[in-house]
């Protein structure tokens, strides 16, 4: 009787052990690479549309912002009897300055969110004090204060400016507000800087100037005006007050300065 080959047979056992040849690992790849197409065709959409939701959103804020301080009197804003520089009797006349001087860089509005430190006092114009660096938790140990401040030479109101900067969070933009005229076409953009009462104008005595430098001179009760949100590429008062900043505020200055978006607004007396 022959002896049995174990060497033999182990071997042919070991060569006939299941597993997935070079095309069936081909046709598994082909099908999952179209099942991630289909899912990115699907996902991707939702995405961006996520995305635009976000930014929707953050325009809505900004927009408010800006709405609230045109019309809000700062402690070191109020004064009881017109005429006093850089004072203002109402809320018209705050916003009735501010759009016809926003286009000029040296009072230029600045719109940012800044940490805010809900435990210390305010501040000499009335706003929450900044906090430079980030202690505890959001919304429970500190706050975060949208706003809406001016550039100015005050060194005061520059200081505070720095302390907000230093404590802001997310992208920091200033605006130009521009007056909506009537026209034959409907409303279309004013002259940059100027405020103008509508043609004809009204009957008056004293009669009412063209171009008022003063709110008692506008002759409506409303002011239409477009607000163009611009983004600043830096977060320095110096960059601010500086060559730089003046030369990309220019409206010469048409390479990539455009608007991130513009919103069309209305203040009422």
């Amino acid at each position: 009787m022959k002896p049995y080959h174990f060497l033999s047979f182990r071997i042919s056992k070991s060569a006939c052990k299941p597993g997935f040849t070079l095309m069936e690992t081909v046709i598994a790849i082909v099908i999952l690479a179209i099942l991630l197409t289909g899912f990115l065709a699907v996902f991707t959409p939702a995405t961006q549309g996520i995305k635009k939701a976000i930014s929707s959103q953050q325009a809505d804020r900004l927009t408010s912002t800006l709405e609230r301080e045109l019309v809000t009197l700062r402690d070191n804003e109020r004064t009881e009897d017109d005429g006093e520089d850089g004072l203002y009797a109402t809320g018209f006349d705050k916003a009735f300055d501010w759009i016809k001087d926003s286009n000029d860089e040296e009072t230029a509005i600045l719109i940012y969110q800044y940490r805010a430190d809900k435990d210390e006092d305010l501040r000499s114009d009335g706003s929450l004090a900044a906090m430079d660096a980030v202690e505890g938790k959001p919304g429970v140990d500190y706050r975060i204060q949208s706003t809406a401040r001016r550039l100015t030479s005050d060194q005061t109101q520059l200081d505070l400016l720095k302390e907000d900067l230093e404590a802001t969070d997310g992208n920091v933009f200033y605006v130009k507000l521009v007056q909506l005229v009537q026209s034959d076409s409907g409303l279309t953009l004013g002259t940059r800087g100027v405020i103008t009462n509508p043609t004809p104008l009204p009957v008056r005595d004293p009669v009412f100037p063209q171009n008022p430098d003063e709110p008692e001179d506008y002759s409506e009760a409303v002011i239409t005006f477009a607000a163009e949100f611009y983004s600043v590429p830096s977060k320095s008062v110096n960059y601010l007050t500086g060559t730089a900043f003046a030369e990309k505020f220019d409206p010469e200055n048409t390479s990539g300065n455009k608007p991130v978006f513009v919103r069309n607004l209305a203040i009422r007396r």
